[in-house]
């Protein structure tokens, strides 16, 4: 049995089990969580980066910002908290709508 060693999403083991393959599974502490948040994060990133369409990397970008909502309630916010810290950011520093470089 491969191991993978990584965070999953959580139906990930039933969907395993339907195939009727093994698996082990553990439940994290916190600061291994948020530990294994932040790879995901890059994980997700990555694939964000290497996708070679549109559709893949709006898929690729759905799976970013689900990692993103679990890490604000890891760190005792919502991602609404968030989100408002982005609009203030972008109030008084600008997006990135008008591409400067």
């Amino acid at each position: 049995m491969p191991a993978y060693n990584k965070l999953v999403r959580d139906h990930i083991p039933e969907i395993i089990a339907a195939t009727g393959k093994n698996y082990s599974t553990r439940i994290l502490d916190q600061e291994e969580f948020i530990k294994e948040l932040k790879k995901k994060s890059l994980e997700e990133l990555e694939e964000y980066i290497n996708a070679n369409n549109n559709d893949e990397a709006l898929e690729e970008l759905a799976d970013l910002l689900e990692v993103i909502h679990s890490l604000a309630e890891s760190h005792g916010a919502s991602i609404e908290t968030v989100e408002e810290l982005r609009r203030k950011k972008a109030g008084q520093r600008g997006g990135f709508k008008e591409k400067v470089f």
